[in-house]
């Protein structure tokens, strides 16, 4: 039973009102390679995409550009993704697509409902989880911080958008190649990063960002019964609470790495505490921030703010 999927109680605090729980479906528009949405199409008919991420979005606009037209079904900051629950428009248009995305260990299991109610043999369906051979009881789910996550799901997209449309295969190839190109400034600052500040204690409030500090070399100071408990919306366990305190009044930690998506009482009096302690906040999120991002310089906007918060001592709480 994966334990980060039970309903997250009222008392969670949504800086959006209830009526933007579930969001517009949205087109994807930030990705480096020309919009589909734009119109710039230059084929006959285009490929109907959606992702349940606008993160996902944003990489299939990048490596389909002007053949495919995207839907990003989550791309509200101020909501948060384990809560959402899909409108019948949403079902509609998962329904309708050619191509689907979805990040799978239970983070998005409306997709897999909804594909389920309308099977299609000639669907194209990309699980970033069963994509990367991952188990159902991986704990976190939050696949795009992975570096080699992106890599895989681009290659995979190369594979389903030529079969789909075999006449522009060598563009979605050679768009992939560049999209794979563009992610190594992120890759270099990660390296960079862990060479610079080796084995870097820090705290967070949930695994969001998980993936990336791993791969930065830093040490999670912050219990990860504690991480997944408010990643669930359940108490964490008062051991778990007095302990994270004291990692920012000992000063044993050089960060604080906090979700912006989502807070309550207890996350904001961590953030609270590292701010009266001196030491600096880093925001992260579920959702890519929009407008100004593409995946790639996102991740790299990331790194950076982990950079400047523990070389420089400054926060970063929103990008």
């Amino acid at each position: 039973m994966r334990p980060f999927f039970a309903p997250i109680p009222a008392r969670r605090l949504l800086a959006a009102s209830a009526a933007a729980v579930v969001p517009t479906l949205m087109a994807a528009g930030c990705g480096a390679s020309p919009s589909a949405s734009s119109g710039g199409s230059s084929s006959s008919a285009t490929i109907n995409a959606v992702a349940a991420e606008n993160e996902y979005a944003n990489v299939i606009e990048q490596i389909g550009g002007r053949y495919v037209k995207v839907t990003a079904i989550e791309s509200n900051p101020n909501t948060d993704p384990h809560t959402f629950e899909a409108s019948p428009s949403v079902a509609q248009a998962v329904s309708d697509a050619s191509l689907l995305v979805e990040n799978g260990v239970g983070y998005d299991t409306y997709m897999e409902k909804i594909e389920a109610a309308s099977p299609s043999s000639s669907r194209k369906v990309i699980n970033v989880q069963k994509l990367l051979g991952l188990p159902e009881s991986t704990p976190n789910p939050h696949l795009w911080y992975k570096p080699d996550t992106m890599p895989a799901v681009a290659r995979a997209l190369v594979g389903d958008l030529s079969a789909l449309d075999p006449a522009h295969a060598a563009y979605f190839q050679e768009n992939a190649r560049r999209f794979e190109g563009s992610l190594k400034p992120w890759y270099a600052a990660i390296a960079q990063f862990k060479a610079a500040h080796p084995d870097t204690p820090v705290a967070t409030s949930e695994p969001v960002g998980d993936y990336m500090l791993e791969a930065a070399g830093t040490r999670n100071m912050t219990p990860f019964s504690m991480q997944a408990d408010i990643m669930n919306g359940t108490d964490p366990a008062p051991q778990d609470v007095t302990l994270q305190n004291s990692l920012f009044s000992g000063h044993e930690v050089k960060v604080f790495v906090h979700n912006q998506q989502v807070t309550d009482s207890l996350t904001e009096s961590f953030a609270a505490a590292a701010r009266r302690e001196g030491i600096p906040v880093v925001g992260v999120y579920e959702t890519m921030p929009t407008p100004g991002y593409d995946y790639q310089s996102w991740m790299l906007a990331e790194v950076r703010a982990l950079e400047r918060a523990v070389g420089q001592g400054v926060s970063t709480e929103k990008l």
